[in-house]
């Protein structure tokens, strides 16, 4: 099996290298309005949003940004097939603006874009992102009324395109490689996502910054990506990350066995990204083992309990709970090519070490 992978070095609102109804997931997070980090990238895009802010017109300001961002969901719209998902990281903003302290809401700003555009809203899931910590107090303190909550969660909103779920032929081979364990669909279809971490946004950490980059970015942690595509795609699927930033979905997709396209603004990012493919076979490696052992684990403890699991794996030698995962099978990282900005992984099957 072999997977490619290209990144193109532009803004995503015009992605005419894709063609309509070509994409099968979308794992992305856009820059977060009215989060200060990222005010000097909404400005440069519309002059207007600096403006608002300096005025202190916040609604303003956050109605102008959001029609940025919308100018690239409307590609998505146009670029993922029916039946398609769209999973977008965002978390909501909090901001005092004329000195008046509040919550600007994106997650429901992107959720009514997509629906008003013929996406069903899909049940989202919240992932704890702690930034402050726990003696940093919002408003009056210790003392009522005034004082505020502190926000710590973020969103995976889910959306489908239209209104019928994709259609895979009942016997389809991939789909079958590609299911997940019983125990990992009773976790990663929770809607509260306890186990993720945020990293470091501090790019200087990463690559070395030069001024040309911005001092912090926005990446999750590679689990996240990796669990969505895990839940959401089949092996040879195409997955878009329209704001690629340091190329964390890209990453994910080619650990599962996905191809990928990503559109970033940004080319000095690139210099991360290339730090972390160094790595690319160990992370890999080290994913797929701790998925089977982790497996067989869990199947040790279900036999500990005096329950008898009724099936046998055909890949692997350990036992599993239904007959969807009898089929399962990864793939270890063989080699890769590198052109430009596009990249071929090729594939063994995967090895429990």
């Amino acid at each position: 099996m072999e997977t490619v992978h290209k990144i193109f070095f532009k803004n995503s609102s015009r992605m005419d290298e894709i063609e309509s109804n070509s994409i099968d997931l979308v794992v992305t997070s856009p820059p977060y309005p009215m989060i200060e980090m990222w005010d000097s990238l909404f400005s440069r895009l519309n002059k207007r949003i600096q403006v608002a802010l300096q005025e202190g017109v916040g609604l303003n300001a956050f109605n102008l940004m959001h029609a940025e961002l919308e100018k690239v969901w409307s590609e998505v719209v146009r670029v993922v097939k029916p039946g398609g998902i769209v999973c977008i990281n965002i978390g909501d903003a909090t901001r005092k603006i004329s000195n008046n302290f509040q919550l600007f809401p994106n997650h429901v700003r992107i959720t009514m874009f997509l629906q008003d555009n013929g996406f069903s809203v899909l049940p989202s899931i919240l992932w704890r992102k702690p930034t402050n910590s726990p003696n940093k107090f919002l408003g009056s303190g210790m003392l009522p009324t005034n004082a505020y909550i502190t926000l710590e969660h973020e969103y995976i909103l889910i959306f489908r395109k239209g209104n019928e779920k994709r259609t895979l032929p009942p016997a389809f081979e991939d789909r079958y490689h590609s299911a997940y364990f019983w125990e990992e669909r009773n976790k990663w279809f929770s809607d509260m996502w306890l186990d993720l971490k945020g990293i470091s946004q501090k790019m200087n950490n990463r690559i070395g910054n030069n001024g040309k980059i911005r001092e912090r970015s926005a990446a999750f942690p590679l689990k996240l990506p990796y669990r969505l595509i895990n839940m959401f795609s089949i092996y040879g699927d195409t997955i878009l990350d329209p704001f690629w930033g340091t190329g964390t979905t890209t990453l994910a997709a080619m650990v599962s066995g996905r191809n990928s396209l990503g559109y970033e603004i940004n080319s000095e990012f690139l210099g991360s990204f290339k730090l972390e493919l160094k790595d690319l076979k160990n992370t890999a490696q080290a994913i797929n083992n701790k998925r089977l052992k982790d497996h067989i684990e869990f199947i040790t403890n279900y036999k500990k309990k005096g329950k008898d699991p009724k099936y046998e794996a055909k890949n692997y030698e350990f036992s599993v709970i239904t007959k969807q995962e009898i089929e399962i099978l990864l793939y270890s990282i063989k080699n890769f090519r590198e052109n430009e900005n596009k990249y071929t992984i090729l594939y063994d099957k995967f090895e429990l070490v």
